[in-house]
């Protein structure tokens, strides 16, 4: 098969302020690296921002093209099922591939009365089962970008992710976390009627940077398209910007870069290092973009590699357009 996906790496940058860019999952503090004093985020982190923007614009919109895979939800899962995770939800992507059988006449009422293993045992017969569960999984636009696996019976499947992101991401700039208290209205237990008092270490400021890439290998296994792609960059951005939680809500996004290689083989080094900050503050003061401007001089040299195709960028910010723009020829402004 063709490659009609570009190999290439992306760097995403939002800013965080007061705000918890990552909680670690057991004790919901800031992951972060004492030693270098980075805020980090991990990859999964990433991943979630982009899968429930997705499952947000299918429930708003019932766009089936975010059909989402990795869904903690219980109404996702197939009716009368106790399992959890990708089991019953593999099993609710079957449920409905029997009723859209069933709307096409493919499948008949007499049919599915009868009995629904009897329609599995046919496609079994015909080996289908297989090409079917397959084709269910890449249906689903995060199985398409980040993989996924199902382990049926005689449909075990298991796809890599074409798109991954670094396991933890540190941030730009160095920050020093600020604890903050809090208060509840509610018991904090039976036996205590007054509210609880809470603790959370917050981040003043953070302008952090995933670093990602996109494996053109990967992505005919799954099917992956270069529009599947243009909607993940649009839900990266857009989940940064518009997601609504109390730990996470203060937060912007501020340039999406995508370096494309000219062969699916090429490789730059210290591509995520590309991007510094300068201030005439120490980093441990800095509180907004007003307090530092960014460095593109490494990104500007790399650009004159034979190896990079093109560099494609996205933001909103006037000022930094405006210097991206006046990088070089290869240089072009992506939209979505």
């Amino acid at each position: 098969m063709v490659n009609t996906v570009d190999k290439s790496e992306i760097l995403f940058l939002f800013e965080s302020k007061y705000t918890i860019p990552n909680g670690d999952p057991f004790t919901g503090e800031q992951r972060y690296d004492e030693e270098t004093k980075r805020v980090l985020v991990s990859d999964v982190r990433i991943k979630r921002y982009v899968r429930d923007f997705f499952i947000e614009q299918n429930l708003l919109n019932g766009n089936t093209n975010y059909e989402v895979y990795v869904f903690n939800d219980k109404s996702q899962v197939a009716e009368g099922s106790t399992e959890s995770g990708s089991s019953a939800r593999m099993k609710s992507l079957w449920e409905k591939y029997l009723n859209d059988q069933l709307k096409d006449k493919q499948l008949s009422e007499a049919d599915l009365k009868k009995g629904k293993k009897d329609f599995f045992d046919k496609l079994k017969k015909e080996k289908r089962i297989f090409e079917t569960a397959l084709s269910l999984l890449k249906n689903c636009i995060d199985v398409r970008l980040f993989g996924g696996i199902s382990t049926e019976a005689e449909a075990a499947v298991n796809l890599t992710g074409p798109v991954q992101f670094a396991l933890l991401n540190p941030s730009l700039n160095k920050s020093d976390l600020r604890i903050h208290q809090n208060t509840s209205v509610f018991s904090s237990s039976a036996e205590k009627s007054r509210g609880a008092i809470g603790t959370t270490t917050v981040v003043p400021y953070a302008i952090n940077q995933i670093h990602g890439w996109i494996n053109p290998y990967s992505a005919i296994q799954t099917d992956l398209s270069n529009d599947d792609i243009k909607e993940l960059f649009s839900a990266m951005w857009k989940s940064i910007n518009n997601i609504n939680t109390r730990s996470k809500s203060n937060q912007s996004s501020v340039l999406l870069i995508q370096i494309v290689y000219n062969e699916p083989n090429d490789k730059l080094y210290g591509t995520d290092k590309l991007i510094t900050i300068e201030s005439s503050k120490e980093d441990e003061q800095i509180r907004s973009m007003d307090d530092y401007t960014f460095n593109f001089s490494r990104l500007k040299e790399i650009a004159e590699s034979t190896k990079i195709k093109a560099i494609r960028y996205y933001t909103e910010i006037p000022e930094v357009k405006e210097t991206i723009s006046k990088l070089g020829s290869k240089f072009t402004e992506m939209s979505f």
